[in-house]
């Protein structure tokens, strides 16, 4: 294909070596169709994910823990509960993602956790919050994962990241909006006969509902089923993913072979102990934020109200520093960064008494916790190839992120308020620890590079590029890790 010699440079795509081989104008159009019409879907589900597992904190500071009469150790179990039916679901499901299709599997988890959300408002014991939350998890446990493979499938390695940044600004989205949307909720207390905490499951379960089912009639199964893409550029699509190192797989057969390749990478385990460390951070605020927001001192909506301007402000952060990321094809220093912005929060939060400063410690927890978690998400999935070590890496990242998200449940016990000394020393640790892995991580990704500087990189061999990649992945010499 020849290059346009007229397009902009706001349309030029970055950091692609063989200029020569790909359609700009092509690939610029389809990478701003799938802007329009692709990320926003998968980052609505992921909104609706993230808020309906995560709005229980919400109705917990509203009264739920008090009129089903649970015990701290009893509300910190249905917070378990939820992780290891959501643990267990999500390698299989993921793989399965390829086979049952993405646009059937994505809709239908949709809508299956939706109910479930919606039928917690009607729980009138324990039990049923167990039932619930162990449902909710089966539900929800593979949409991360099969969300972000579904994009990497779409999106190829060198602008990815500012895609996840925009996608993973749900979860700060969520968090500033399960706030606003709670303490209007709120206002319904009494309506039916039913308490305020009960409207939030039923009308946030009900809107999932609703949402999962339009996604039924809009969600491509791939880049061939794409409708407002046209042909030169799915051309253009499929050629960068072949010249960044990476491939579509829509052709690539299940091969435990790949699955093994994943686990034999020593940067998949590297990512893997940085998302515990992101899980229990990100969690914890997550399931906590109201409860801390209520020890400074905050009363009734206002505690929800005061919730939501951390997660505004963390939503800008990630978006900028992926953005950044993708310029620079680097990870490790805005990782490390964004770790260091969370301890200092957690220092500040130890170091003072003054509510203004406590609160104002808060905002650098959630903007480094919520930053990070795009920039991991990116990572493992940019190093791993081909199709199925992709997949096994993503899920086993978020398997661990998710292990963190069980411990998190377990940090804020009542008799730690208002101060939770125990769960901000862990946080810091674990976040002093994802700065020291992110460095070795990077690190061992150069001399990678480094050490196959002499071989003909993927952009300037395409002629066999596919598939040698489909059998070797990034042990081929030819790929290039991005540190």
């Amino acid at each position: 294909m020849d290059v346009p010699v007229d397009v902009p440079p706001d349309n030029k795509v970055q950091d692609i070596q063989v200029d020569q081989q790909v359609n700009h104008r092509a690939l610029s159009s389809a990478l701003r169709k799938l802007d329009l019409f692709l990320l926003p879907i998968a980052t609505i589900a992921y909104f609706l994910n993230f808020l309906d597992r995560s709005n229980i904190g919400n109705a917990k500071a509203a009264g739920l823990q008090t009129d089903l009469k649970l015990t701290n150790r009893q509300y910190s179990i249905a917070l378990t509960v939820t992780y290891v039916p959501y643990i267990v679901a999500e390698l299989p499901l993921t793989l399965a993602m390829k086979r049952v299709g993405p646009h059937i599997l994505i809709p239908t988890l949709v809508v299956s956790w939706g109910l479930v959300t919606l039928f917690q408002g009607f729980v009138h014991s324990y039990g049923g919050l167990i039932a619930a939350r162990f449902f909710l998890g089966l539900t929800e446990g593979a949409i991360l994962p099969g969300l972000v493979t579904y994009l990497s499938s779409f999106y190829h390695r060198q602008v990815l990241g500012k895609r996840l940044a925009f996608f993973f600004s749900a979860t700060s989205l969520a968090g500033a909006f399960s706030g606003l949307l709670a303490s209007a909720i709120l206002n319904m207390e009494g309506v039916s006969g039913k308490r305020g905490w009960q409207w939030i499951f039923i009308l946030e379960g009900l809107l999932t509902v609703v949402c999962g089912a339009i996604t039924f009639f809009i969600l491509p199964q791939d880049l061939s089923t794409a409708r407002y893409l046209t042909i030169e550029e799915r051309d253009a699509l499929r050629l960068a993913h072949e010249i960044d190192g990476g491939a579509t797989a829509a052709h690539e057969r299940f091969s435990f072979k790949h699955m093994v390749q994943a686990m034999r990478s020593p940067q998949l385990w590297m990512v893997f102990a940085m998302f515990f460390g992101n899980g229990v951070t990100l969690y914890s605020l997550a399931y906590f934020a109201p409860t801390i927001v209520q020890g400074l001192g905050y009363k009734g909506i206002s505690i929800q109200l005061h919730s939501v301007p951390p997660y505004a402000c963390s939503a800008f952060v990630a978006v900028v520093a992926c953005y950044m990321s993708d310029r620079l094809r680097h990870r490790g220093s805005f990782i490390v960064g964004a770790s260091i912005i969370s301890i200092i929060g957690y220092a500040m939060f130890l170091g003072s008494t003054n509510h203004h400063t406590l609160y104002g410690s808060l905002f650098l927890q959630v903007i480094g916790a919520y930053t990070m978690a795009p920039l991991l998400s990116t990572w493992m999935p940019n190093n791993l190839a081909p199709y199925y070590t992709r997949v096994t890496g993503i899920a086993f990242g978020f398997i661990s992120t998710n292990s963190g998200g069980i411990l998190s449940t377990w940090l804020f016990p009542t008799t730690d308020a208002p101060r939770y000394k125990k769960a901000t020393w862990t946080a810091m640790g674990l976040s002093i620890s994802i700065v020291v892995l992110a460095i070795m991580n990077s690190i061992f990704l150069a001399i990678q590079n480094k050490n196959r500087g002499t071989v003909p990189t993927v952009q300037e061999n395409l002629e066999d590029s596919v598939n040698s990649l489909d059998d070797l992945g990034d042990k081929d010499p030819r790929f290039r890790y991005i540190t």
